[in-house]
């Protein structure tokens, strides 16, 4: 790994870009001006990983129209840390709410299936949980 990407496992852009005049008008300090940038950065870096598309449903996303998702909630102990964070289209993000990935797969099969194909860089224990609760429904 390099640098840029050993602490937080998605690479940080190497400067520090300026906000939208839109935006900085409306940022009261540098630090969230900061935060902002980061949680820009760590948006673009879900899209760009799953292809562009919701890792639910399949359908195509943009940067504007998509929303981070925790594929183990916080409400339910999930951290908000890179292999724990996704795109998804808001849709499938309300639908999802606070489940844990096993009870929505079990709910949703055809979400599982989208998961496993287009989730890319989320950790291994959550996508083999996905193939079992896949594997259980259609199996029903």
């Amino acid at each position: 790994m390099s640098r840029r990407t050993a602490f937080h496992g998605f690479a940080l852009p190497r400067r520090a870009r300026a906000l939208p005049p839109a935006v900085a008008a409306r940022t009261p300090s540098p630090e969230l001006a900061r935060q902002l940038l980061l949680k820009r950065a760590v948006k673009r870096d879900a899209v760009r990983s799953s292809g562009r598309r919701c890792v639910y449903c399949g359908t195509s996303v943009d940067l504007n129209s998509a929303t981070l998702d925790h594929v183990h909630p916080v409400a339910r102990g999930g951290a908000s840390e890179f292999g724990n964070l996704v795109a998804a289209c808001a849709p499938c993000n309300r639908l999802k709410g606070d489940l844990l990935p096993h009870e929505f797969f079990v709910r949703y099969p055809w979400a599982g299936v989208n998961f496993v194909r287009y989730a890319r860089t989320v950790h291994r224990a959550l996508k083999r949980g996905a193939r079992r609760a896949v594997s259980l429904a259609m199996a029903a």
